[in-house]
C-alpha cells in the first residue's frame, strides 16, 4: 500500500507546464488521502487557462497510478481565476492602480531596468500618474536610476511604507532598504515575503499605471508575481541578437501559460546613431525583435537605439527621458509609452477614456 509521502514524491515529478518547478514545490497540492488502494488529492492554483488544469490533472493521475498498490486515483482540480485569490488580503493588492504592467526579459543584460524606468517616466510625461515597483530582488537598480537617496518613511497612522519619489514617479525598491555594497543572498521564501510587503504594505495610492520591473528569466519570483498580481499585461525586452530572442520566447511562453496578455516586444540596444555623421549603424544585426514579434504573433513596440547618454543618465539618476527628452532614445521610449497605452486601449475599449489629460490619449 502506498504512503502519503510516496504520493507526494510521485507528484514532485509533475511540473507546472513550461516551468522547471513541480506542483508540490509550488504548494499547489492539498488534502492528500490514501485509503487502501484509493488515493485522492486536490490541486489548487490560479489561472484563467483551463487547459493547464486538465494537463496537470492528467500528469498527476499518471504519476500516482505508477505507485505499487494504487488502484484508483481521484484528482480534484480547483482552478480559480487569477484575480480571485484565496488570501484575504489579496483583493486589496494594488487596488488603487488601474493598469499593472510587468516588464520582463528572458535573461539579464538586455537593459530591462532601463526600459522600466524610462517607460515609467515617459508615461508620466504623457500625463499619467505612475508608480514603479522594482521587483528585481537580486539586482535592484531603481534607486540609482531615479537618483533617490535615503530610506522610505513609515506613515504613523496606518503603519504603511511611503513610496519614495523622484521625477514625478513613486517607487519602491529593495535597494532602498539594503546596503548597496552587500550582495543580496536570499532564499525564495524571503524574496516572496519582501515582494508581498511591496504589494500590500506600501501606500501606493491612486495611480493610472504601475510598472513592475521583474527579475530577469522565468523562475519562481516571476511566476509567483503573476499569480498574485492581476496584471494588465507584460512587455518583453530583448536585444537584436538571436540568443536574446530565444530567451524572449521563454518569457512569452511563461506569460501565456498564466494568461497574462503580452502587450508586445521592445528591442533595446537596437542600433547606434553615429554622433559625428548621424548614420545609423546596425551593430548587432537588424530586425530580430520585429521578426520574433511577428513569429510569435505579438505586437512589436519599437526599437530603442544605443546611446551613451542612456548609461550616463542611468548612473547619475537622470534617465534619458529626463536628461535629453529630444534624443532618439528618449523619443523611442515615449513612442513605447504611447504604444503600450494604445495596446491597452485597443484591448479594453472605453477603459481609459474620460482621462483628465487630453494629451494622454493616443490613437
Amino acid at each position: 500500500m502506498a504512503t502519503r509521502d510516496e504520493v507526494l514524491d510521485a507528484l514532485k515529478k509533475v511540473k507546472f507546464p513550461g516551468l522547471s518547478r513541480d506542483i508540490v514545490a509550488f504548494g499547489f497540492v492539498h488534502d492528500v488521502v490514501v485509503d487502501g488502494g484509493n488515493v485522492s488529492f486536490t490541486i489548487r492554483f490560479q489561472t484563467e487557462n483551463p487547459a493547464v488544469g486538465s494537463q496537470i490533472s492528467r500528469d498527476a493521475e499518471v504519476a500516482v497510478k505508477k505507485l505499487a498498490g494504487v488502484n484508483n486515483v481521484r484528482v480534484t482540480v480547483d482552478v480559480g481565476p487569477r484575480t480571485a485569490q484565496p488570501l484575504a488580503s489579496t483583493h486589496e493588492i494594488l487596488e488603487g492602480v488601474k493598469y499593472k504592467i510587468a516588464v520582463a526579459s528572458g535573461k539579464g543584460g538586455v537593459g530591462k531596468s532601463t526600459v522600466s524606468t524610462n517607460l515609467s517616466l515617459a508615461l508620466r510625461r504623457l500625463g499619467y500618474t505612475v508608480g514603479l515597483l522594482d521587483a528585481d530582488i537580486y539586482g535592484p537598480s531603481q534607486q540609482m536610476m531615479l537618483g533617490i537617496e535615503g530610506h522610505p518613511q513609515i506613515d504613523e497612522q496606518d503603519e504603511k511604507i511611503m513610496p519614495m519619489e523622484n521625477h514625478g514617479v513613486k517607487t519602491m525598491s529593495l535597494g532602498f532598504i539594503t546596503d548597496p555594497d552587500t550582495p543580496v543572498i536570499w532564499r525564495g521564501p524571503m524574496v516572496m515575503k519582501a515582494l508581498d510587503q511591496f504589494l500590500t504594505d506600501v501606500k501606493w495610492g491612486e495611480l493610472d499605471f504601475m510598472i513592475i520591473d521583474l527579475p530577469p528569466g522565468t523562475g519562481d519570483a516571476q511566476l509567483t508575481l503573476t499569480q498574485k498580481v492581476p496584471l494588465t499585461g507584460a512587455v518583453i525586452v530583448t536585444t537584436p541578437q538571436d540568443v536574446a530572442l530565444i530567451d524572449a520566447r521563454k518569457g512569452l511562453a511563461m506569460f501565456r501559460k498564466v494568461n497574462v496578455p503580452v502587450l508586445g516586444i521592445i528591442e533595446n540596444m537596437s542600433y547606434f546613431v553615429c554622433r559625428h555623421c548621424g548614420e545609423r549603424e546596425e551593430i548587432f544585426g537588424h530586425g530580430g525583435g520585429k521578426k520574433t514579434a511577428d513569429m510569435l504573433n505579438v505586437p512589436f513596440l519599437g526599437e530603442v537605439p544605443i546611446d551613451p547618454k542612456v548609461v550616463v543618465g542611468g548612473d547619475s539618476g537622470e534617465p534619458i527621458v529626463v536628461l535629453d527628452p529630444t534624443s532618439p532614445a528618449a523619443m523611442a521610449f515615449e513612442e513605447l509609452a504611447r504604444r503600450v497605452v494604445a495596446q491597452i486601449e485597443s484591448g479594453m475599449p472605453g477603459h481609459m477614456h474620460g482621462h483628465d489629460h487630453e494629451h494622454a490619449h493616443t490613437h
